[in-house]
């Protein structure tokens, strides 16, 4: 299992247990069910999602086996749409669903996010499988990593607001 060197600033790590998988994992001084919460529902995924880097058109969640969800934001004129199938859900601890960046057709992964708390503090990992080390590379390389920390620094600030509402 190797480590990303060149995550010197940010507060998730990503692993590499295998040529087709990446592991991100982030903590949050956050209770598991505000964090569940935080990233599933519209209302919330709408002010962290893609950190404000433009304008969110489009935010549907289908939270139920089966269900699809669908994430469109509009920055310089460029539509950025992402969705997938949930396969899996058990909450507020797993999560497991296909996610692609829709304008690369093919270029979706499975992904299975898993939240754990210990005296109020919820550790979040989100294990990728890709179909080959070429498809797991060529996401980490299209500059996926600062943006995601962009989004999960985002998630924090909402999560803190949320706690003291």
């Amino acid at each position: 299992m190797s480590t990303n060197p060149q995550t010197a600033g940010y507060k998730a790590t990503i692993t590499y247990p295998s040529d087709t998988e990446l592991v991100i994992t982030r903590e949050f001084q956050a209770p598991r069910q505000l964090v569940w919460e935080a990233a599933t529902r519209p209302e919330h995924v709408r002010r962290w999602y893609g950190a404000g880097q433009g304008n969110f058109t489009v935010c549907d969640i289908d939270l139920r086996v089966g269900g699809r969800w669908h994430y469109v934001i509009e920055a310089d004129g460029v539509e950025h749409s992402w969705s997938g199938e949930y396969r899996e859900i058990e909450e507020p601890s797993r999560l497991v669903t296909t996610e692609g960046y829709d304008p690369i057709p093919g270029a979706s992964y499975l992904s299975t996010w898993t939240l754990d708390e210990r005296d109020g503090v919820t550790t979040m990992r989100t294990h990728l499988q890709y179909d080959s080390t070429q498809a797991r590379d060529g996401h980490v390389g299209s500059g996926m990593e600062p943006g995601m920390n962009a989004s999960l620094d985002a998630l924090e600030a909402l999560l803190r607001g949320l706690q003291s509402a």
